[in-house]
């Protein structure tokens, strides 16, 4: 009779357990859940260069300034940015490569333009200079600072931001995402939330098209 209650007591108090150690597994999940929200191919601080409205077709990019793809792909999206006016939202986020010097620094002076309202004005200028700065063996900060000067921007609030950490957090909050989205190299394309397997120019523009057909 003792071993009985002793067996139903050594029992409940392993239901007690495990059911506290549910308790604890759920709560820890809806915290991690809460502080680390799932990966989204576009957000509110994302860089939106037009906005095509709530029925318009969503591009976003993933780019690395100093990227040369990117650079070559450039003229293409101005032409398809050009030609879709009010049909797509078209946004770009940073996704900088480690194996290029610049690409940092680029994507730093882009964010302090975006600060003073000119992040498209700095985008065009880094892709337009692009081969002036693009494959060096030590970054070039002062050549960023200079189309900073170029396009009229405050110059002590950007040599500001460019210091500022959160500056280069926000760059990486952007890279950080795009890994988790499974973007491995760039330019990377989403098309309404949708990666986009590019092998040739036309591909983004198909998929436009077969997305405002949905």
């Amino acid at each position: 009779m003792k071993n009985s209650v002793r067996a139903v007591i050594i029992t409940g108090g392993l239901v007690m357990v495990l059911l506290i150690g549910v308790l604890v597994w759920a709560v820890a999940q809806r915290a991690e859940s809460e502080n680390d929200p799932k990966p989204q191919v576009l957000r509110e601080e994302s860089h939106v260069l037009d906005d095509g409205g709530a029925d318009a077709v969503t591009v976003v990019e993933f780019l690395d300034f100093e990227c040369e793809a990117c650079g070559a792909f450039h003229p293409v999206v101005e032409d398809l940015r050009q030609r879709y006016d009010g049909q797509i939202t078209y946004a770009v986020r940073y996704f900088p490569l480690p194996g290029h010097v610049n690409s940092m620094d680029a994507a730093l002076a882009a964010e302090a333009a975006a600060q003073q309202g000119e992040f498209e004005a700095m985008y065009q200028r880094l892709f337009q200079t692009q081969a002036e700065w693009a494959g060096a063996t030590e970054p070039t900060p002062a050549v960023f600072r200079a189309l900073a000067e170029e396009i009229g921007l405050d110059m002590a609030a950007y040599d500001e931001a460019v210091a500022d950490p959160a500056t280069a957090e926000r760059v990486r909050r952007d890279r950080s995402e795009g890994t988790f989205l499974g973007v491995e190299g760039t330019p990377t394309f989403f098309v309404d939330g949708r990666m986009v397997a590019i092998s040739a120019p036309a591909d983004l523009e198909r998929a436009i098209v077969e997305a405002q057909s949905r």
